[in-house]
């Protein structure tokens, strides 16, 4: 009876063990830190970037009063130049987000950042895919990681309870471009991608993601 106990006392001691290693295997994957991610360094808030302000935009207002389709290119630094400049971090179902890195990459855009949960801090990894179908446009959430632990599933479950209460706390009807944008991230919806600047509204016909850059396909639709 004696060696008995003794055998089951040692083997949920070595249960034990196991779940112990794979817990702090698990904790040691979601601390992981991808060695590309660094930091980016932020502006001042009060500023808006010079790439948005003195290039970009236009070069799209500009090219458009010809009424002809046109290619707009969109370096990785000059996007992230804009993300500088934005406002961070950012709050939203009691997580902090710092300002994210994005990378471009043949058919992807890469986007890493920081995010700080109960005061542990994680490095969250986002891949994002785009694709035409019938006129609509679909940005597809192709990972999610957080350190080096895929949490895609999840993750979109989380986005779809933030999504919802900021909605909610906004009284949007999700129909803004930024909020159709999200909805096809999310639900894996596709959308008219029509946007306006000033008084001329375009088209997005083609969307070719390249090492380090985006090129897009614009077509002016007139007012």
């Amino acid at each position: 009876m004696k060696n008995r106990k003794k055998t089951i006392f040692k083997r949920v001691c070595w249960v034990l063990a196991g779940v112990g290693v794979l817990v702090v295997v698990f904790v040691f994957l979601l601390l992981y830190r991808p060695g590309r991610y660094s930091p980016p360094e932020l502006v001042d808030n009060k500023q808006v970037s010079p790439y948005l302000t003195h290039e970009l935009l236009p070069e799209v207002y500009n090219r458009s009063q010809y009424g002809e389709p046109f290619d707009l290119v969109v370096s990785e630094a000059g996007v992230n130049e804009i993300i500088a400049y934005s406002k961070w971090p950012r709050r939203s179902g009691g997580i902090d987000f710092s300002a994210p890195v994005a990378f471009f990459m043949p058919n992807e855009v890469l986007l890493m950042g920081e995010c700080e949960v109960g005061g542990a801090e994680f490095v969250v990894s986002v891949v994002v895919k785009a694709e035409f179908d019938g006129g609509l446009v679909y940005l597809r959430l192709a990972k999610v990681r957080v350190g080096a632990v895929n949490i895609t599933p999840l993750a979109k479950v989380i986005g779809r309870s933030m999504y919802a209460e900021r909605l909610a706390d906004k009284g949007s009807d999700g129909k803004d471009l930024g909020a159709q944008i999200a909805t096809s991230l999310l639900y894996d919806e596709g959308f008219e991608p029509v946007f306006k600047i000033e008084d001329e509204r375009l088209r997005i016909e083609a969307i070719n993601i390249e090492q380090e850059r985006v090129k897009i396909r614009l077509v002016p639709m007139g007012e």
